[in-house]
């Protein structure tokens, strides 16, 4: 048994799509959030600039006693998962696309194509592609980039028209084009549009790393016995910028559960180090 929090964190909310799925699965956890919401989007910024910012929210959690860090975002997971690793060995640490890869790998097959949006730098990265064909060599597997869906649903602009417009400006010659039957939702922001993607392309079949990602913790914690029981610890979501579009996020993705969760939020200044409640 191991009543300390997980650790999450991402270059925003978007992470915090993980989250319901976690609460459902082990209810008995408790977790510290971390969202670097004052300097997101990290999709198009320079992996020496990624790997620092994520250095110093890692360097964070493990001083907050987390017992497990997870990665909740496709980016960092493509340019820093081995770096922490390297650097924190005596915790626990999963990114979000290997999880997503194999369940993409075991559940498709020749006849599938199979397509897969992020941001720049996980898409440039190539590591999904790398690890789907690593556990399948006979996918046929597309790629591509659509910054502005980050930026947008960081501002909450999701249920409306320029939404829509948007992903069907970067999905529409790619899904016909390449006669998509399968898409992977390459960054966690995306679940929060994963309802228009399905209402405009209804036929597509969608793999969303943000729920398939609790497996892993679960096995995880059970083969090293730190499983919480009865943790009494609250849940916490700090951001580097608190703003009021960030809470109000929390409980659109909550559905308004979140006031059962134990939830505190505040406000932290990696470079000053001071807490804002």
């Amino acid at each position: 048994m191991d009543n300390r929090p997980i650790g999450f964190f991402d270059s925003g909310l978007g992470g915090l799509t993980c989250i319901p799925y976690l609460m459902k699965a082990l209810p008995d956890e408790r977790m510290i959030y971390f969202g670097d919401t004052a300097r997101t989007p990290y999709g198009s910024k320079a992996a020496s600039t990624i790997r620092s910012f994520s250095m110093e929210i890692a360097d964070f959690l493990v001083r907050s006693d987390v017992k497990m860090i997870v990665i909740a975002c496709n980016t960092v997971s493509a340019t820093c998962l081995e770096l922490l690793r390297n650097r924190f060995p005596q915790i626990p640490i999963l990114g979000i696309i290997d999880p997503a890869a194999r369940k993409a790998a075991q559940s498709c097959d020749s006849r599938n194509n199979i397509g897969i949006i992020g941001t720049k730098v996980t898409i440039n990265s190539g590591t999904y592609k790398s690890l789907i064909s690593s556990y399948n060599d006979r996918l046929n597997i597309y790629e591509t980039a659509c910054p502005a869906f980050v930026p947008l649903i960081e501002e909450g602009i999701i249920d409306n028209e320029i939404m829509d417009l948007t992903i069907k400006y970067y999905m529409d010659d790619f899904v016909y084009g390449n006669k998509l039957d399968t898409v992977i939702l390459g960054c966690t922001h995306y679940p929060l549009i994963k309802k228009n993607i399905e209402r405009i392309y209804p036929d597509l079949d969608i793999i969303n790393p943000s729920s398939i990602v609790v497996s892993k913790i679960r096995q995880v914690l059970e083969e090293r016995n730190m499983l919480a029981e009865n943790s009494e610890f609250s849940n916490i979501f700090y951001a580097s910028d608190l703003s009021e579009n960030f809470v109000n996020m929390i409980d659109h993705i909550f559905e308004n559960e979140s006031a059962d969760a134990r939830v505190k939020f505040k406000n932290f200044d990696l470079e000053n180090g001071e807490r804002h409640i």
